[in-house]
């Protein structure tokens, strides 16, 4: 009997209310205490003493917390008495869970018998769900909760709610039957579990979401700073931000999470003075300034055109010298980059982004587009290259960038590099490198393209749909374009714009303005972009009257003040039907002074109806304006020219040499075999070019039998006759059509693109070259397309 003595003293209360006592302050000790837990565990198997429940509980949980979650797991699976333990197991799935093994929560959780399971172990496995963003299985649990007749307590519904929210997208008769069970089991005085209803209403689309949430926030006899936060949110993400400051403006207490809420939905609504007058208000009432005041504040001023209050809010950053640590303050430094860069400081942009400790993804992006912004390409390119880490965005923004600064085929060989890598295009890409096809005219490259879309699931997107119907607009297949703006499921008002655009461009004037008119009945209100747009198809048209009425029912029928660019549109209009003296008038009562693109739209309707006088004065203010402009030089040439005054020519001829100014040179190109040929005029270069010449002669004496003259005028040499005619054969455009008909299948529509303005003489000659081999010839020039077929061009000669 005295031998047991020792045994039975260990197993007496105050040995384990002695561990359990170091176990608890253990618990209370801040983090990392694993060794001193490991030592106390040891001591415990080292004393003999065999911990019951609670102490066992405690060491599960204290090395769940510590991370060491294969000796915590040991211990439970010790004895299968412990596996029936939901005080061990509701410590084991919360670890697991924050761990990210949710597999191995679940496995717990399954394994405990439905007699051994209460509130909080239910709650346990909801909130590892909830945390994971896995709302059906979250509110899966839950019903299995209610099936087995557990109680459900707040910290039930606020778990269950969370996840619910991320449920997506969220029907309203969801909320409402989880509102239900709020009701019935009596947590609706909760204030979490009403900061969480009002979340979930929040977060569905349905109009009468709004009502309940509203409700439920009236109903609180408590709120406390997420209260005002989640509703002030709710309503800035609806776009409602008239009601949300009216939540602002009842807010009890100076909270600046609600007052950052205010600032973030005035930005993303686009009222950025609004935004700036509460910053100020902020600072005024001494309301904590974070960085997310500072990077919503600065945002406002990047895009609301307010570079100096910005360069004043960073010097306030600078000044007041917040204790940011490097990744706080790198969504401020990342937002001042995009300051500087937007607007032509990117230098300045450069030192920022120089300066930042832990730069991301977001600041070398931000920085690659400032530099693409500013034109800067070798600067965007080494910037590219010397990112570790590059998203889709990286690829997205450098793609586009190409394109913007002309360098489409760039653009093309980069998207290729980007699929060789295995990074994955999203829609935005794909619309880039689309856009990129229809500058180049790579049509095939185009079609390509779209069937890729189609199989990544890629059709649906507007930005590519839209893409895509400016790339087969701008290939010269207005049919293709038509089609895949009939089969979008979602048009906008940009597809609205490209379509009217598309059909202007390619002669269809009518057709465009019938579209025009059809975008607004269907409820689609006309932008500035819509009335540029149909403004220039009756230009094309000649429809000089539908013109004039849809440029006087813009500020009239929609409060669109007309800008320059309008007027140059209606100006040009006038211009090409010969209506000289109506231009003029309208001019002197323009609102503004005349730009450049007024004049130009004036001297190209002089030269193409022989106003010598207003020619001379319009290329005279030109001269002013932009000196450097070649085509000022060109078009007064050819007014000259056109009446023999051929000393004027050589006048005009020698001031451009004494400018420094050098004609762009005339170039046309086609695609052939997904490879494209680009042509100079007088071409030497091309392999094919001596096939080329000859089969010109050989069609040259085909359509000369039909009718074909020359027209020498277009020559702007004093040289004799027979010279002009040789120098006209061997223009750009007449290449690349002859290439097209040499190698393109029998049959095929002979597409070409040209950088200039189509000659007068190429005009005609093509014509009789529709009807020579009898073949359908497109040409993209400059300002337009023309169809040519059976010896009609779709332009009517009206170009």
């Amino acid at each position: 009997m005295r031998g047991h003595v020792s045994s039975l003293y260990l197993d007496l209360a105050p040995v384990a209310n002695h561990f359990a006592a170091v176990l608890h302050r253990l618990a209370t000790t801040p983090a990392p205490f694993l060794r001193r837990l490991r030592a106390v565990h040891a001591h415990i198997l080292a004393s003999g003493f065999k911990p019951r429940a609670h102490i066992l509980n405690r060491l599960i949980d204290l090395y769940s917390k510590s991370g060491d979650l294969p000796s915590a797991r040991r211990l439970f699976d010790a004895t299968s008495a412990r596996r029936h333990d939901s005080i061990a197991a509701t410590s084991l799935i919360t670890a697991y869970s924050a761990g990210g093994h949710l597999d191995a929560a679940r496995q717990i959780f399954d394994h405990i018998p439905l007699a051994s399971r209460d509130t909080v172990f239910y709650n346990a496995m909801i909130s590892s769900y909830s945390r994971a963003s896995d709302g059906p299985a979250a509110v899966a649990v839950f019903r299995d909760m209610m099936d087995d007749r557990v109680p459900r307590d707040g910290y039930t519904f606020t778990g269950v709610l969370s996840a619910a929210a991320a449920i997506l997208p969220l029907e309203l008769a969801q909320c409402q039957q989880l509102h239900c069970s709020v009701v019935k089991s009596g947590t609706e005085e909760s204030v979490s579990v009403s900061n969480a209803l009002i979340a979930l209403y929040s977060k569905c689309e349905a109009q009468e979401a709004a009502v309940y949430a509203q409700e439920v926030f009236d109903l609180m006899t408590e709120r406390d700073e997420l209260t005002w936060t989640t509703m002030v949110v709710g309503y800035v993400r609806r776009g409602d931000i008239s009601e949300a400051r009216r939540v602002f403006d009842e807010m009890e207490g100076r909270f600046d999470v609600v007052w950052n809420a205010m600032i973030s939905g005035y930005v993303h609504q686009g009222l950025f003075s609004e935004a700036l007058e509460m910053f100020r208000q902020m600072h005024c009432l001494g309301i904590p300034l974070d960085e997310f005041t500072y990077t919503s504040v600065l945002s406002a001023c990047a895009n609301g055109g307010l570079f100096n209050h910005g360069k004043a809010v960073h010097a306030h950053i600078i000044r007041v010298a917040p204790d940011f640590d490097p990744e706080t303050a790198l969504p401020v430094e990342n937002v001042l980059v995009t300051l500087y860069s937007k607007y032509g400081n990117v230098d300045v942009a450069r030192r920022i982004f120089n300066d930042i400790q832990r730069k991301d993804v977001v600041s070398w992006n931000a920085m690659l587009t400032g530099y693409l912004n500013s034109g800067k390409i070798q600067d965007a390119v080494d910037i590219f290259r010397a990112m570790s880490q590059k998203n889709q965005l990286t690829w997205m923004v450098m793609i586009s960038g190409f394109l913007h600064n002309g360098l489409a085929e760039e653009g093309l060989k980069l998207f290729n590099q980007m699929r060789k890598e295995g990074v994955k295009p999203c829609d935005y890409t794909y619309a880039g490198t689309i856009a990129a096809c229809g500058e180049l005219g790579a049509l095939e490259h185009g079609r390509q393209l779209h069937a890729q879309l189609i199989q990544l699931g890629y059709e649906s997107s507007n930005s590519a749909g839209n893409a895509l119907l400016t790339m087969y607009a701008k290939c010269g297949s207005v049919e293709a374009a038509h089609l895949t703006f009939l089969m979008m499921p979602n048009v906008d008002s940009v597809s609205w714009n490209a379509m009217i655009a598309a059909l202007g461009q390619h002669g269809h004037g009518i057709e465009a303005i019938d579209l025009f008119d059809k975008m607004i009945k269907d409820g689609i209100s006309p932008d500035r972009i819509s009335f540029l747009t149909v403004l220039s198809a009756c230009s094309h048209a000649g429809l000089v009257d539908e013109g004039f009425q849809y440029f006087e029912s813009m500020e009239r029928d929609y409060g669109i003040i007309p800008g320059e660019d309008h007027y140059a549109r209606l100006i040009d209009l006038l211009g090409r039907a010969g209506r000289i003296d109506e231009a003029s008038n309208v001019i002197r009562s323009m609102p503004f002074e005349p730009g450049p693109s007024i004049w130009e739209a004036v001297l190209s309707g002089c030269r193409i109806h022989g106003d010598m006088t207003l020619g001379i004065y319009a290329a005279e203010q030109l001269f002013t304006m932009i000196p450097q402009h070649d085509g000022t030089y060109i078009l007064l040439s050819h007014i000259y020219a056109a009446v023999g005054r051929w000393a004027d020519v050589a006048k005009v001829r020698k001031l451009m040499k004494d400018r420094g100014v050098k004609k762009e040179p005339g170039c046309s190109w086609i695609e052939v075999a997904n490879k494209v040929h680009v042509f100079l005029v007088n071409d030497t270069m091309h392999p094919d070019v001596q096939e080329i010449y000859e089969f010109l002669k050989i069609l040259g004496v085909k359509m000369r039998k039909l009718g074909y003259v020359p027209d020498t005028k277009f020559v702007l040499h004093d040289v004799e006759s027979e010279q002009k005619e040789s120098v006209l054969s061997t223009h750009s455009e007449k290449l690349a059509v002859a290439f097209g008909l040499l190698k393109l299948p029998a049959g095929a529509p002979v597409r070409i693109l040209k950088n200039l303005r189509i000659c007068g003489d190429c005009h005609s000659a093509i014509i009789f070259m529709s009807v020579a081999v009898d073949r359908e010839i497109i040409v993209r020039d400059g300002k337009r397309f023309h169809h040519f077929k059976d010896g009609q061009c779709s332009c009517g000669n009206y170009w």
